[in-house]
């Protein structure tokens, strides 16, 4: 008989979920900017649904940020296929209305333009985790306040900004019930790896496009370095398990670039790694002048669109965006507006060009971006006005790297509009500063290339040659010595064309001295002192400013120094 009320009495009780799975309960609904105000309170919360076929007790569970987590929740059971609202306690009145509510101390203050939200249970097990921004919204009006992020379907947990959407109810939010947005969206996605970076000669960290299955993260096994490089062990990283710690057993070396291959992993939804499954590491150094170079400038936007410039490294070496900096200069000739490129550590390996905008959607939209990971979108860019203005890179000193003072005269004259045609570079390795390096991005490519080669990239390749001036200083009074500057030149191949310019001590051009002459393998051309006026100049010191070049585009620049000199009266 005891036997069978004890029986009946387990019968009759409902069997609550003592241990809870990773994803068992998810963070469905978030209330992070309520203003300006649509019709809910204008309160933070966030709304958790129950996908599990159980019961779930919330007692002694926590919902937490990045900054920190709360206090415990009460006694509360959450029933299968139901919601409840998580809220400060001064917001529990207010969103009672709605439906079951929990207030927690220390609830997280939700970052309007991007937090990290995770939801651990009693055991301090990491139950759903999100890392939500702006572009969630998916809509430029409701991202900017009174309106929830909703997610599609809760049966794809970790599927990110695609299973996520600004509310469509017209109270700016569903707290309590089904959400607006909700539909069948199944995640058949496959991960992929995005990048990698050091934490130190032994410590790696690998980091995917979505969650991962924490325990084949864990595997070791499940990855491979080349280059003689073991694997020691492999941990996955919580709170979103997008990430993989790796120790090696080997110590990785400076300026080598090694490569992470991995197999066998799967996102929640158990789709398998996809074929992006490689990742570049080494270690980062300290860029020096000129290795990374501004590339690609769009300073004249089309309406409604933001600025977007393009960096490019020339070295052989790696750098991280998150020790480099964008910057201008102000009125006063200043650097100033420096902007970390990146708020993490993201390699740029020899070869890889790198963006940073303010709309990295509508860079997108506009433009062929070939690889979207190299994209760094800032909160806000230095001021790049649209008829001229000073683009700089710092290194994590505050040392300039490369810079640019860009006119819009250097656009393409036959030009109809250039609103949205972004200035490129046509060759790395030529000066920054000067305007023949530059043109117009053409129109078969959109009129710009983020994150890839230039359409008008051309490398002007050197030439072996030598200009040299004779004498040093010479006096053009016609009394036989030292009357005229002769300009020698040598050459070790024919074809070349040469154009000479005469420049005075202030920079002010003063004689085109020779244009589109045709070189032998040596010859020279003589200079009296005289401008194109044929009259004579001041007493001082001009610059000779000679640009060889061939059809091949191979070319090459000469900066000499000669002094004009006339004996006293």
């Amino acid at each position: 008989m005891l036997l069978r009320k004890v029986f009946l009495i387990l019968l009759l009780t409902p069997l609550y979920s003592l241990t809870q799975n990773r994803y068992d309960v998810v963070i469905d609904e978030i209330m992070a900017d309520p203003a300006p105000q649509i019709s809910l309170p204008s309160n933070e919360w966030i709304e958790l649904k129950n996908v599990s076929p159980n019961p779930v007790n919330l007692q002694n569970w926590r919902i937490g940020d990045a900054a920190g987590q709360s206090g415990p929740m009460p006694n509360f059971i959450l029933q299968p296929d139901s919601f409840v609202i998580v809220c400060t306690g001064s917001a529990l009145t207010a969103m009672q209305v709605y439906g079951r509510v929990i207030s927690v101390t220390s609830f997280p203050s939700l970052d309007n333009d991007g937090d990290q939200l995770f939801l651990k249970s009693n055991t301090g097990l990491t139950i759903h985790a999100v890392t939500y921004s702006l572009s969630w919204y998916q809509n430029a009006v409701k991202s900017d306040g009174g309106w929830t992020l909703e997610m599609i379907d809760t049966k794809s947990p970790c599927a990110g900004i695609s299973n996520w959407k600004a509310s469509t109810d017209t109270r700016g939010g569903t707290p309590g019930i089904k959400n607006s947005v909700d539909a069948v969206n199944n995640d058949q996605s496959k991960p992929s790896v995005r990048n990698a970076y050091a934490l130190d000669t032994l410590n790696l960290i690998i980091i995917f496009d979505e969650p991962m299955d924490s325990l084949k993260g864990a595997t070791f096994a499940n990855y491979v370095i080349d280059g003689g490089i073991d694997i020691q062990s492999a941990a996955s990283v919580s709170p979103l398990f997008d990430k993989v710690q790796l120790r090696l057993t080997t110590a990785m070396q400076v300026n080598t670039v090694y490569t992470i291959t991995v197999n066998n992993l799967t996102d929640c939804k158990n789709n398998s790694i996809s074929a992006k499954n490689k990742a570049k590491i080494g270690l980062p150094v300290e860029a020096a002048t000129t290795e990374m170079v501004i590339n690609e400038i769009l300073f004249n936007p089309k309406s409604g669109r933001s600025d977007y410039v393009e960096f490019y490294n020339r070295s052989n070496r790696i750098f991280d965006a998150n020790k480099l900096y964008i910057a201008n200069r102000n009125s006063s000739g200043v650097v100033s507006s420096a902007k970390l490129l990146s708020t993490s550590p993201y390699y740029i390996f020899p070869g890889d060009y790198v963006v940073v905008t303010e709309d990295a959607i509508n860079l997108s939209l506009d433009y062929l971006v070939q690889n979207p990971d190299a994209v760094f979108e800032l909160s806000s860019l230095p001021s790049f006005p649209d008829d001229e203005g000073h683009v700089v890179i710092l290194n994590f000193q505050g040392a300039v790297v490369d810079e640019v003072q860009y006119q819009d005269d250097w656009q393409f004259g036959l030009l109809a509009n250039p609103d949205g045609v972004a200035l490129e570079r046509i060759d790395p390795d030529g000066p920054s500063q000067e305007a023949g390096n530059w043109h117009s991005a053409a129109s078969t490519a959109g009129y710009g290339t983020p994150t890839y080669k230039n359409s008008q990239y051309k490398s002007l390749q050197t030439i072996s040659a030598t200009v040299e001036v004779i004498p040093k200083v010479f006096s053009p009074d016609n009394d036989g010595r030292d009357d005229v500057a002769t300009i020698q030149y040598k050459t070790t191949e024919p074809g070349y064309i040469a154009n000479i310019t005469v420049y005075d001590a202030n920079g002010r051009p003063v004689r085109n001295l020779v244009k589109n002459g045709t070189l032998g393998l040596q010859g020279y051309w003589t200079w009296d002192g005289l401008d194109d006026k044929r009259l004579k100049l001041a007493v001082g010191t001009y610059i000779l400013f000679t640009e060889i070049f061939n059809l091949d585009g191979k070319k090459e620049i000469f900066k000499n120094v000669v002094v004009l000199a006339r004996p006293l009266q």
